[in-house]
């Protein structure tokens, strides 16, 4: 007897997400370079679309970093964030998705990115995922 592969309804569904060019984060040179810091943003107005109603997901983005010779320019964030707004994605890929584009643009010594959703559903969602050089 053969076993069945369970598939999921979303199979194929976020394959996207990875490669979907995002709007570009600039930086800015960090003249502290030699010093190690830490920058924290929180983004407490987060939006984008629940994959499968179709209605908005709302939650904080908090973002912390250790720069290295890149700082993140702040008006390009607001503008990168402001991308997921009408973009069906899971809670997961929100938080995998941003932390690999601010590697991408500045090269942190470490980056932690923490998605905290509002609850749906009688469900509360936490993600989060940590990069050290």
């Amino acid at each position: 007897m053969s076993e069945k592969k369970s598939v999921s309804l979303y199979e194929d569904k976020q394959d996207h997400i990875p490669a979907w060019k995002t709007p570009e984060i600039e930086w800015f040179a960090n003249v502290y370079s030699g010093r190690e810091y830490k920058i924290e943003f929180t983004i407490p107005e987060f939006t984008a679309v629940c994959p499968k109603t179709g209605l908005p997901d709302f939650g904080t983005i908090f973002i912390e970093y250790s720069p290295k010779e890149k700082c993140i320019e702040l008006k390009s964030l607001k503008e990168y964030v402001l991308a997921f707004r009408n973009v069906g994605i899971f809670h997961e890929n929100v938080v995998n998705k941003i932390l690999e584009d601010l590697i991408q643009a500045v090269d942190p010594n470490y980056l932690k990115v923490i998605g905290d959703y509002n609850i749906r559903g009688g469900v509360k969602t936490i993600v989060s995922r940590e990069y050290k050089k």
